[in-house]
């Protein structure tokens, strides 16, 4: 077991939230962006994404706090999320200039990689409404306060997209913590939204603010190190080479460093082509120290775009069901591998078929 202190679900109208984009993704299927003349449409964002799995694999309630502007692809947004089952009272609508001068709503292009040609995202996110939410927008204690949510979930993408997304994602986390709601936060560092605003300086002073109000930190080794500044002496930088007892020594230092981390969280990738990584997961705990779950290698991906929220859900949903930090994450790497077999963002997963990989079952026909 953790520390973590939940809410009874009865006293909750939401189990869990997010605080992020959502996105519209144009997926190319098996061809390349630069040379599609058809795209598949989703929708997705590393924050959201999360929520979504809770909801329909988990069949948790959920919520998103976003923003979107307010025409035909913002509502083309809101039906792809209403389709993934999640609360769209928290949007934030904003007007829409008829050229999208002022406001806008994100766009990404994702084709999934094959063999020795690796995955590609173009990101075309600029002055969107999500960019430009602000401290004042969202009634926090009427969210947290009013109606209830025992869980918030948020991190280091939508922290990235203008100053004024980190002030909210400080005031979001405040506000959680002042009403009992559980937060986590995946650090999810990408170097295309930090390098024209001041590169890992300016994402470790972000995530630095932030990370004290954390309860649940997650991200991947590279995450620990661009964005907080965690490094352990004497390996070798190139990450995904890292040994387990290396990034053992990282995460017990950021624990020491940030006492108020009941968990951490990560996923353990070693990419040997864009269709076989090996992947797997380790948690850590005051109660546990150090767990680790079942190493899967060369596994198999048609689309490993989400893993990582994947991992996120099923380790979040392992914690909100009172199962030990062992569980938990065996839930995390098991739908995060099970995600990766299927294209889009976000799960086609069901909870029977992650609590059955997670048991160490096969991939055998079921009848």
């Amino acid at each position: 077991m953790t520390e973590l202190q939940i809410r009874p679900a009865s006293e909750c109208r939401y189990d869990i939230v997010s605080l992020g984009e959502v996105m519209l993704r144009l997926d190319p299927g098996e061809g390349r962006i630069r040379t599609a003349r058809q795209f598949r449409a989703w929708e997705g964002g590393g924050e959201y994404n999360v929520a979504r799995g809770l909801r329909r694999a988990f069949g948790l309630r959920g919520a998103i706090v976003t923003a979107l502007a307010d025409n035909e692809i913002g509502r083309l947004v809101e039906d792809l999320v209403l389709t993934g089952g999640l609360d769209t009272e928290h949007i934030r609508w904003v007007p829409y200039d008829g050229i999208g001068r002022s406001v806008r709503n994100g766009l990404n292009f994702t084709e999934r990689g094959f063999g020795v040609r690796g995955a590609v995202g173009v990101s075309d996110r600029g002055h969107t409404a999500a960019s430009q939410l602000k401290p004042g927008d969202v009634d926090w204690d009427h969210l947290f306060g009013t109606l209830g949510a025992r869980w918030l979930h948020t991190g280091g993408i939508f922290a990235a997209l203008s100053e004024s997304a980190a002030e909210v994602v400080l005031e979001a986390v405040t506000a959680a913590k002042r009403h009992g709601t559980v937060v986590s936060y995946d650090l999810n560092y990408r170097p295309s939204l930090w390098k024209a605003i001041g590169g890992q300086a300016k994402a470790q002073e972000v995530n630095r603010a932030i990370a004290p109000s954390i309860d649940v930190m997650i991200g991947n080794e590279e995450d620990f190190t661009a964005s907080l500044g965690f490094e352990v002496e004497g390996v070798d930088q190139n990450l995904s080479e890292l040994e387990l007892d290396s990034f053992t020594a990282m995460i017990e230092k950021a624990a020491a460093t940030y006492p108020n981390f009941s968990v951490i969280g990560t996923t353990l990738r070693t990419v040997r082509s864009a269709t076989v990584n090996d992947w797997g997961a380790i948690a850590w705990s005051k109660e546990t120290g150090v767990v680790q779950a079942t190493h899967r290698e060369r596994l198999e991906i048609l689309d490993r775009v989400g893993g990582g929220d994947s991992f996120a859900s099923g380790l979040i949903y392992g914690l909100l069901d009172g199962q030990p930090l062992q569980t938990a994450v065996e839930y995390g790497a098991a739908h995060g591998a099970l995600a990766m077999t299927t294209p889009g963002d976000t799960t086609m997963v069901t909870k029977a078929e992650v609590l059955k990989l997670a048991g160490g079952g096969s991939a055998r026909v079921d009848r």
